[in-house]
C-alpha cells in the first residue's frame, strides 16, 4: 500500500472541502459483521506486570459486563465534533460525530475495550473517543514514564479501509480546559494508522502551527512497516518512554517491544520543549473518519469494525539525579529579600526544570518539581532587622495523596530549615496561590538554598516566585 502523506495534527483546523455522501450513493456500500470483526485470535491479557523498575501508576483491564460503559472514576467521553470553544471537526477534518453510546463505546465482556465507527443510512457517522480522567502522567525528575496499549486495529484493508483513522495518544494537561493552545502544550501520537495500512506512526507535536521547530503540522515523527501478522489481524503492543534520567532529555517509541523512533530535546530549543513536557499528559483513544491525513471515506469504507483495546497502563520509576545545571539568572548575588526573586533563576540547582507560568505576569516558572529537586540563590540580603516570613507563589496539579514540603535552607543544601510550608493540589499546574510560612530570624547576607522533600516520586510543586517578609 502506498505510504500515505504526512500526518496533519490532532488539534489543527484544516481546510477540507467535502460533501456528505448520499444515502443514494450508499445503497450498496459493504457492511461487514460486527461478531466477526470482534473475535480475536488468542485470549485477552491481564494488564502485564511492570517492566523491571518501573512500577504501575495507572491502568484499566476492561473487565466489564458486555455491553457496559467505561468506568466514569477512569475515563471522561469527549462528545460531538469539538470541544467546547475549540477548533471543529476536532481540528482535523474529521467527520464523525462522537458519542458515549454503547453502540460505538463499549466493553465486549472478555476484557476489551470496542471503539467502533458507524455509519447510519442517511451516509452520517458516529464513533468514540474517550480520554483518562487523569492529567497528571509524567516521569518523575530523574526518572521514566511509560504509557502502553495492547491494540487491534479495526480489521479492514483496502478501500473498505479508505478514511478510517485509530489513534491512541497523550495530549499536555494545559490544553484542557482551554483547547486553544495546541500544539505549545505536547501531543505525543503512541500509535497512528490510517487507510488500513500495515505500519504504525507515532510523533511529537510541539511549538507553533504552522511550521516552527516542530515541523507542524506534521511534527516530529517516525514511522514502522510491520510484517505478520498485520496490525487489523491481532493485537499488538505500541508504547512511549518518557525518559528524564537522561541528557538530553528523550521520548522513545515502541511496537511489540522493538524501538523505531526517538525525539530529544536538544532537537527544538529549550523553552519549546519546556512547554511542551513541564506538565502532566492524559490519555486519549479514539477512532476518527476522514480528515485531512487519511482523506474522505467512500461508499465502500466499512461500517461497525471496531478497534479493540485489550488494556491501558501507566508505568514509572522511581525519580533518579539528574545533572546539577549552573543558570545565568543570580550567578553573582546580591538579592534583595523583600523584593521579588524569579525561581526559574538560581545560581545553581539540581532535579528542577522550567518551564511557562500562566500566572499574572507570565514568564517562567521551575515546573511539576518532586521530591530531591534543589535551587541556589546567591548572597540574598535580609538586612539587619530580621526576617520572619517567607511567602512562595505556588501552584499544583498533584494527584489525591501526593503532596511535599518546600524548606528553606541558609548556606547549605544539608543545613537545618529555617521554615517550610506544605504544598498540595491547587487545582491545577497553571492555578496559582500565595503560601506563607514562618520562618526563623534571619539578618545579614546568605545564599538561600529552596529544597522539595515529599514521601512520593510524583512532582508535587510548580514555584513562580518567592520573597521573605518582617
Amino acid at each position: 500500500m502506498e505510504t500515505p502523506p504526512p500526518r496533519p495534527s490532532h488539534r489543527r483546523l484544516l481546510a477540507v472541502g467535502s460533501a456528505l455522501l448520499s444515502a443514494a450513493a450508499l445503497v450498496g456500500a459493504a457492511v461487514f459483521s460486527a461478531n466477526a470483526a470482534e473475535a480475536p485470535a488468542v485470549a485477552p491479557l491481564a494488564v502485564p506486570a511492570p517492566p523491571a523498575g518501573f512500577n504501575l501508576v495507572w491502568s484499566d483491564d476492561f473487565t466489564g459486563a458486555a455491553g457496559s460503559r467505561l468506568d466514569s472514576s477512569k475515563w471522561l467521553y469527549d462528545i460531538g465534533t469539538s470541544y467546547p470553544g475549540g477548533a471543529p471537526n476536532w481540528g482535523t477534518g474529521e467527520i464523525e460525530r462522537m458519542t458515549d453510546s454503547t453502540a460505538n463505546v463499549y466493553q465486549d465482556g472478555a476484557g476489551r475495550l470496542a471503539i467502533k465507527p458507524i455509519r447510519d443510512a442517511a451516509g452520517n457517522w458516529t464513533s468514540g473517543r474517550v480520554e483518562t480522567q487523569r492529567t497528571d502522567f509524567q516521569p518523575p525528575a530523574g526518572g521514566k514514564l511509560r504509557i502502553e496499549s495492547s491494540i487491534q486495529l479495526p480489521n479492514v484493508t483496502g478501500a473498505q479501509a479508505q478514511g478510517i483513522w485509530p489513534a491512541f495518544w497523550a495530549l499536555g494537561a494545559p490544553f484542557r480546559g482551554v483547547y486553544t493552545n495546541w500544539p505549545s502544550v505536547g501531543e505525543i501520537d503512541v500509535m497512528e494508522n490510517v487507510n488500513g495500512a500495515n505500519q504504525v506512526w507515532g510523533t511529537l507535536h510541539c511549538g507553533v502551527s504552522p511550521g516552527g521547530p516542530c515541523n507542524e503540522t506534521t511534527g516530529l515523527g517516525g514511522s514502522r512497516v510491520m510484517g505478520s501478522p498485520s496490525l487489523q489481524q491481532a493485537f499488538h503492543t505500541y508504547a512511549v518512554e518518557w525518559d528524564r534520567g537522561v541528557s538530553p532529555e528523550q521520548l522513545r517509541w515502541y511496537v511489540d517491544g522493538v524501538q523505531y523512533h526517538a525525539v530529544s530535546a536538544n532537537q527544538v530549543d529549550a523553552t519549546t520543549w519546556a512547554n511542551a513536557t513541564n506538565h502532566g499528559f492524559f490519555v486519549i483513544l479514539n477512532v476518527a473518519i476522514g480528515g485531512g491525513w487519511p482523506g474522505m471515506p467512500t461508499s465502500a469504507t466499512a461500517s461497525g469494525v471496531p478497534m479493540l483495546v485489550d488494556y491501558v497502563a501507566v508505568y514509572s520509576t522511581a525519580g533518579g539525579t539528574q545533572p546539577t545545571t549552573t543558570t545565568p539568572g543570580n550567578p553573582g548575588g546580591g538579592v534583595d529579600a523583600y523584593g521579588t526573586i524569579q525561581a526559574e533563576s538560581p545560581a545553581e540547582s539540581g532535579n528542577v526544570t522550567t518551564g511557562g507560568a500562566s500566572d499574572t505576569g507570565g514568564g517562567q516558572a521551575l515546573t511539576q518539581v518532586g521530591n530531591g529537586g534543589w535551587a541556589r540563590y546567591n548572597k540574598v540580603n535580609f538586612g539587619s532587622t530580621a526576617a520572619t516570613q517567607f511567602v512562595g507563589r505556588v501552584a499544583s496539579g498533584a494527584a489525591t495523596g501526593v503532596s511535599g514540603l518546600v524548606e528553606v535552607r541558609l548556606d547549605s543544601r544539608t543545613a537545618t530549615p529555617i521554615g517550610s510550608f506544605a504544598i498540595a493540589s491547587t487545582g491545577g499546574w497553571q492555578t496559582w496561590k500565595s503560601v506563607p510560612a514562618n520562618i526563623s530570624g534571619v539578618t545579614g547576607t546568605h545564599d538561600v538554598y529552596l529544597t522539595f522533600t515529599s514521601g512520593q516520586p510524583a512532582a508535587f510543586v510548580s514555584l513562580n516566585w518567592f520573597t521573605f517578609g518582617r
